[in-house]
């Protein structure tokens, strides 16, 4: 059961507005931010919840307005002065350095020390102690390397309870973590908020907001939508005022879009370095196949080793029933096989790229005449696909690195689209991307797959995968433990294969 929420303001937002050369981030945004609550911010790509937050972080100077922090006038000319005043961010990216240890990375700019020297025996115990609040039991000494995801995150936590923290913001944070590790954090932040600890959550999870949060703030293009107490809202009003419309289902599902039974792609007996064991499958024709399990089931691995971006040790590939042999990722793309990778920014996209070359990256030589790119052809193609996809950008000129996380992810859609491919395997293709986005996603596939093309799905979020697919298969230690149709799909059904529950 969690405390009251105190009424008291820790921040006020006032009349907040930031502008950045040809785009309104945020515009005349006020908000209050109560002592001991869960605020939970939600919007669109590019709706201002980042610029929001960097302005809060010291990052960005606000054009204009003022924050209030306590009651006294808060203006961070650097992201240290912030961390000095008791306001801590935990991004969706670590911030950690990996060769260091645990308890380096934690007290990283506040070590204990002895004189001019780092007294480590209060390190390792000061280490301890914020590990046991956080619920990680490791060795203080462990390098940071050594972790997986869900305990590197818990690092980051500790790391910004570790000082004076009066404000602590989450920014997707459970977007790599399995349903056991979301229910572990949350305890965590119901813990520190009994505390006293000031919690601004960031998430395009939506049902989350009804487990952990007290209060939903909606932006909307730079705007405040409204802000509410969880118990007067649902999500259907939440995402019409993300979006600004209505939308029948978060899920779209296609009846009328009816598989084959041709198999498209099979799989047979592959091995792969991570695991012992073999796996088999097959992919029809016109169909989305999903395939769950938990992180470290090997989902990943598994779909990059038929990409041939990760070696294969054994089986075979079969595509319309031929066999086919792939050792590297140029060999699949020739095949018509693709892979749209669980990490965009740094396996999808070459970020210091304009879209347009991005676009045509994998495809160079529908491009090129006599081995030297038209670069006029190469803008028409990528004009064409970031019309056809709705790509929110001022030109294809743009860098990507300056589009929002659901536009980036359109761009790699945009990239295998042009180079025609027939199988496409998307891993975790909606994290990190807001509702409209993933909607717009969603209904992308289906006009992929009017076109008799076949698409895998790789997405640790349950909900997805029942919402958008025909069939899901569930993977457990490097194996598939189990197959679920459509008309069988419930959660406790998949988890079960997942956790290898008899």
């Amino acid at each position: 059961m969690m405390n009251a929420v105190n009424d008291a303001n820790i921040l006020s937002i006032k009349n907040v507005s930031k502008n950045f050369p040809g785009v309104c981030a945020l515009s005349d945004v006020s908000l209050d931010i109560r002592k001991g609550e869960v605020h939970v911010l939600v919007g669109e790509n590019g709706a201002g919840k980042s610029t929001l937050i960097k302005i809060i972080c010291g990052f960005h100077p606000g054009d204009s307005g003022e924050v209030l922090l306590e009651g006294v006038h808060y203006a961070p000319e650097t992201p240290r002065a912030a961390m000095d005043a008791g306001i801590r961010v935990v991004y969706q990216e670590f911030n950690l350095l990996s060769y260091l240890s645990v308890a380096e990375n934690i007290f990283f700019d506040h070590l204990p020390r002895k004189g001019p020297l780092v007294d480590k025996k209060k390190l390792h115990d000061d280490t301890v102690k914020v590990l046991r609040r956080v619920g990680l039991d490791v060795d203080p000494w462990q390098p940071v390397e050594l972790l997986g995801v869900a305990q590197m995150q818990l690092v980051e936590i500790a790391k910004a309870i570790s000082s004076k923290c009066r404000v602590l913001i989450l920014d997707e944070p459970t977007a790599t973590l399995s349903p056991s590790e979301i229910s572990r954090l949350f305890d965590i932040i119901r813990t520190e908020k009994q505390e006293g600890l000031t919690v601004i959550y960031i998430s395009h999870h939506l049902n989350e907001i009804y487990d952990i949060g007290d209060r939903v703030t909606v932006l909307r293009n730079g705007e405040i939508v409204g802000t509410k107490s969880v118990k007067e809202i649902d999500i259907p009003q939440i995402v019409s005022m993300m979006v600004g419309r209505q939308m029948e289902s978060e899920y779209p599902f296609m009846d009328e879009f009816k598989q084959t039974d041709i198999p498209i792609l099979e799989v047979k007996r592959l091995r792969i370095a991570a695991s012992p064991h073999e796996i088999s499958f097959a992919l029809k024709q016109g169909e989305i196949l999903g395939i769950a399990g938990l992180v470290g089931s090997k989902r990943t691995e598994t779909v990059r080793a038929i990409f041939g971006a990760d070696a294969r040790l054994g089986g075979e590939i079969l595509l319309n029933g031929k066999m086919i042999n792939i050792l590297t990722p140029k060999d699949a793309v020739e095949h018509g096989i693709c892979l749209l990778t669980e990490d965009r920014k740094s396996q999808g996209l070459i970020l210091d790229m304009q879209l347009d070359c991005n676009i045509s990256l994998a495809s160079i030589d529908k491009v090129s005449k006599l081995g030297l790119i038209d670069y006029g052809e190469e803008r028409r193609q990528a004009e064409r696909f970031t019309a056809s996809l709705a790509i929110k950008t001022p030109s294809v000129s743009q860098l990507v690195r300056n589009l929002s996380g659901g536009n980036q992810q359109k761009a790699v859609i945009a990239k295998w689209m042009f180079s025609d491919a027939n199988v496409l395997i998307f891993d975790e293709p909606t994290r990190g991307i807001d509702v409209g986005a993933k909607y717009e996603i969603y209904l992308l596939m289906w006009d992929l797959l009017s076109r008799g093309k076949g698409i895998l799905i790789v997405s640790s979020d349950l909900n997805e995968l029942m919402g958008i697919c025909h069939r899901i298969i569930v993977f457990s230690e490097g194996q598939v433990s189990g197959e679920v149709l459509r008309p069988e799909f419930e959660q406790e059904r998949i988890l079960r294969y997942a956790y290898r529950v008899s």
